[in-house]
């Protein structure tokens, strides 16, 4: 059946109904929203879990390990379908998420919590890399376009969604309830999979041209153990042990671009990954630099505006919200700025984003609510305006054959930025005062130096935007389309 308008390239949103496709894409797309709205979430339910299991030493843990299994299992999935059917990856990704999600729900300790953070990852990180898969290979390459500015469109819901689902439901019943939503979420999602995703292209494997890419498990292996090394740094800080391990970790994150680099077919970045002499290096340095610079206020921000302030969850929750419509909306309005603007945007997103993450060491010491939401809305603004042109630079410039590699590797980049992000600031964090515990006292020195420390990454993401910027010159740029997406989809 012809789903398309072969004249105007256009939906025909009936005949997919009928035919069952549309249903189907409705259920892989759910993946996306429940892996989304989680991950946006765990920042508003954190004040009020930190209340009742304690282990505010382990808050940067929360998000660095769920980033963590996310990065490997959307690395893993995209193999795994060559040799296992769709459809059995689907299910198994749903109901290993839900089974995080019931771990979360029910931890009786913050070690624990965190184990279910890591099993919700995985199976979230699945969910994401398989709904692309599958819309690659269940529809006609005709709607690509079409599907995933839906799927775009349902990240953005989530993104907003995710905050205030966390604060609503914290205030109304627990935030036990919060994990609970989406254990039935991923249960359904599994049984939904099963039934849904029964024809011949989703049930059998589809391995193609021989075999797949080898899995890149010294590189990814190497990445989980830097993380891994840069968090307990953070947990009990002594001068010694805390400063080896960071040093050690650190070290690690410079083995793990060695060893990608090491293997052509399974790399996850372009070569030069951070040389400043191509616009891929600058490009890959600044999406790095913000990544882990943004993160202090996702994870953090909640808990201290209602430590020191007494602010409402609900109120932290709209306020991280806002900062994911301002990216989402902005991407949209500056996706078809001509060429010639591009060095401009790009440099003034990058501005944006410095000036957010340092007005955060003032306003929130400060509490005050509008400030503070001005900063979030730089943020999430600067990201939305940059981001798409940066992505657009760093595949336009890539070597002959890598152009692939390149786009994979920005939200490959942003989800290890994120990860390593947080298990610094949970350094940050607690040798500033939450390694004694939570309390008025502490949250103060916190935010004190929470958002200072991270000003020279908003810096040097600056100085890599003027440099990237520079290959806005380039006529191969002009003919690459621009996706005004965030996150995975971007």
């Amino acid at each position: 059946m012809d789903l398309t308008k072969t004249s105007t390239n256009r939906v025909d949103w009936r005949a997919l109904w009928a035919s069952g496709d549309l249903a189907r894409f409705c259920f892989i797309s759910l993946g996306i929203l429940l892996h989304a709205t989680n991950e946006t979430m765990v920042a508003t339910v954190m004040p009020a879990m930190v209340g009742e299991l304690a282990g505010v030493q382990l808050v940067g843990w929360s998000l660095a390990i769920y980033e963590l299994g996310a990065i490997v299992a959307g690395a893993a999935a995209g193999r795994l379908v060559s040799y296992v059917a769709l459809r059995t990856n689907m299910t198994t990704a749903a109901l290993l998420y839900a089974a995080g999600a019931l771990v979360c729900a029910t931890a009786p300790s913050m070690p624990l919590f965190l184990s279910g953070r890591l099993i919700e990852g995985l199976g979230g990180g699945a969910l994401v890399s398989l709904a692309f898969v599958s819309v690659e290979r269940l529809f006609a390459r005709a709607i690509w376009p079409q599907l995933f500015g839906v799927m775009s469109a349902i990240w953005g819901v989530a993104a907003f969604s995710g905050p205030v689902l966390g604060a609503v439901m914290t205030e109304l019943l627990s935030w036990r309830w919060a994990f609970g939503v989406f254990t039935l979420g991923g249960t359904a999602m599994a049984l939904a999979s099963f039934l849904v995703l029964d024809t011949p292209k989703a049930t059998r494997p589809q391995a193609t041209g021989g075999s797949a890419p080898p899995f890149p498990f010294a590189a990814l292996g190497c990445l989980a153990v830097s993380v891994v090394l840069i968090a307990t740094a953070g947990v009990d800080i002594a001068l010694l042990r805390s400063s080896l391990l960071l040093t050690l970790g650190m070290i690690g994150l410079a083995l793990f671009v060695y060893i990608d680099a090491l293997k052509p077919r399974s790399r996850l970045f372009p070569s030069r990954l951070f040389s400043w002499r191509s616009p891929v290096g600058a490009g890959m340095t600044m999406v790095a630099a913000f990544s882990v610079a943004t993160c202090s206020f996702a994870v953090y921000g909640p808990l201290l505006l209602t430590s020191l302030h007494d602010i409402p969850i609900l109120t932290t929750g709209y306020i991280i919200a806002a900062e994911s419509i301002a990216w989402s909306i902005l991407s949209i309005l500056v996706a078809n700025a001509p060429p010639e603007r591009e060095r401009l945007i790009i440099v003034g997103g990058a501005l944006m984003i410095a000036t957010g993450v340092a007005g955060f060491a003032y306003t929130v010491p400060a509490g005050s609510i509008p400030l503070i939401l001005l900063c979030a809305l730089l943020q999430g603004g600067g990201f939305g305006i940059a981001w798409p042109f940066v992505t657009r630079v760093i595949v336009a410039s890539a070597k002959e054959g890598e152009q692939t590699i390149a786009s994979a590797a920005v939200p490959t980049m942003q989800r290890i930025g994120y990860a390593v992000g947080a298990a610094l600031t949970g350094i940050v964090a607690n040798a500033s005062g939450f390694s004694e515990g939570l309390n008025r006292e502490a949250a103060a020195n916190v935010a004190a130096w929470l958002f200072l420390a991270f000003i020279p990454l908003g810096i040097l993401g600056c100085l890599a935007a003027l440099r990237i910027s520079g290959a806005s010159d380039d006529a191969r740029l002009a003919k690459l389309p621009i996706s005004p997406t965030r996150g995975e989809i971007g």
